[in-house]
Formats: C-alpha cells, structure tokens, sequence
C-alpha cells in the first residue's frame, strides 16, 4: 500500500475554524507532523491540531520558517525535515502536515510534498483545503473582499513596499500578508494610494490577543509578522455598483 502525506489546512488559529475534513484526516493519520521553527516555539498550527489529536499523536518537525536570508540554511531544513517526514511515512504509512490557512497558499507543506516525492517511491499526495487569514479577517472585520467584477490581489509584503505599491495602484481589493515588520511602509502606501480610510489590519485572530483595527491607526510601530490586512477599492455606483 502507498504512503499517504495528506496536508491539512488548519486556518489561521482559531481552532473552530477548522473543516470537518481536516479534523476527520487529523484523527484518522497514523501520525500527525507540525512545522516548528528552531527556537522550539509552539506554534499555531501545533497548538490548534492539540484541540483535536492527543500530543503523543504528533511530532513536531523543525523547519526554517523564519530564515529569509541564508537561503542554503534553509534548504538545508527543508532537506532535513523532508528526510524526518520520509522516514515517518515508511514507519507509519499515512502522515498528515498541519498547516496554518491552506495548504496551497504560501505554505511550507508545498515544499515538504515534493522533497518527500522524491525520497518515498510511489508517494500519494493530498491535501484538505483550510479557512485562509483573509477570509477570517473579513469575516470579524465586515470588509468586503470582492464585488462583482473586482479582482483580487494577494501579495506577500516580504517581497518588499514597492510590490504593494503596484498592487494597491490597481483596481480590486489588495490583502497583504506578512507585514507587521514593515507597517509604516504600508500606512505610508495605504495614504499615498487614497486607500487608508477604508483598509484594515488584523493579527492574532482568533486568539486572546486577537487585534482587528482600522489601518488609519498605523502609527509606524511594528505588529506582529502575521498580520493580514484588507484594502478594499473605493465602491460608488450604490449596491451592485460593480456589476
């Protein structure tokens, strides 16, 4: 029988948020794996897959999540947890990876799947989709992400100020991740592109020190660097304006 490597998204931390699939592919995995960085910090994805699996179930497996600069010490993690997760999947037969949000979305699992791929023959890879940061966002923020014809732009602001820039220039509703670090750039942008007033930011969300506020209170300190932010266009016409 083939091993199975199933990647679960399991939302942006709010335990609740996560589908009835990915809790029922959690439970029925011979192992479930959770990413930790090397500081051996618990991180969401852990502490929101204890809510359903019992800890002896999961191994945590570390991962140079926040290395952005040594791109051959990050290799070297991924080389190594991909060899950890290999070996798991010839001992147990069917592991899963929990991710924060969704597995297609800016996640290490794409990473872990095709180095496993190559060291695990015949290796069966699936994934269950998981409730993204934006979506959450919107949903306790009221911010509406798309009307009729309205494009959508996502773009990680690790990439730098300037791809925000082009981004909120455009039409459509832009969500930026990741940018707690660089949240006075990203006010400086939200003004610059008349798009301030009607933005919002939020991190945490979900847990106790869950923050949703208006981006017109960036004052240039920086959040914490899974922040999320929604930037909706200016919407006239009155309802269904952008059909």
């Amino acid at each position: 029988m083939s091993s199975r490597l199933i990647g679960v998204g399991v939302g942006p931390g709010d335990p609740e948020l996560v589908t009835v699939k990915g809790v029922n592919a959690l439970r029925a995995a011979d192992v479930v794996v959770v990413p930790v960085m090397d500081t051996g910090e618990r991180g969401r994805a852990e502490a929101t897959v204890l809510h359903y699996v019992p800890a002896e179930k999961v191994v945590r497996v570390v991962f140079a999540l926040n290395e952005r600069t040594d791109r051959k010490r990050r290799e070297t993690a991924w080389d190594t947890a991909g060899e950890r997760v290999a070996g798991l999947l010839r001992e147990r037969g069917t592991v899963a990876f929990a991710t924060i949000g969704d597995p297609h979305v800016y996640s290490t699992f794409t990473y872990l799947a095709q180095t496993a791929g190559e060291l695990v023959l015949g290796l069966v890879v699936e994934t269950v989709p998981g409730i993204t940061a934006m979506q959450d966002l919107a949903a306790r923020s009221g911010a509406v992400l798309t009307e009729g014809t309205e494009p959508l732009t996502l773009v990680p602001v690790t990439a730098g100020a300037t791809v925000l820039k082009e981004a909120l220039a455009g039409p459509g509703t832009v969500v930026a991740y990741k940018f707690g670090r660089q949240a006075g750039e990203v006010a400086e942008a939200l003004r610059e592109t008349g798009r301030l007033d009607d933005a919002v930011w939020g991190s945490a969300l979900g847990l106790p020190e869950e923050s949703v506020r208006p981006a017109a209170e960036l004052d240039g300190r920086p959040l914490p660097y899974l922040s999320t932010l929604i930037a909706p266009p200016r919407r006239a016409g009155g309802r269904g304006g952008k059909l």
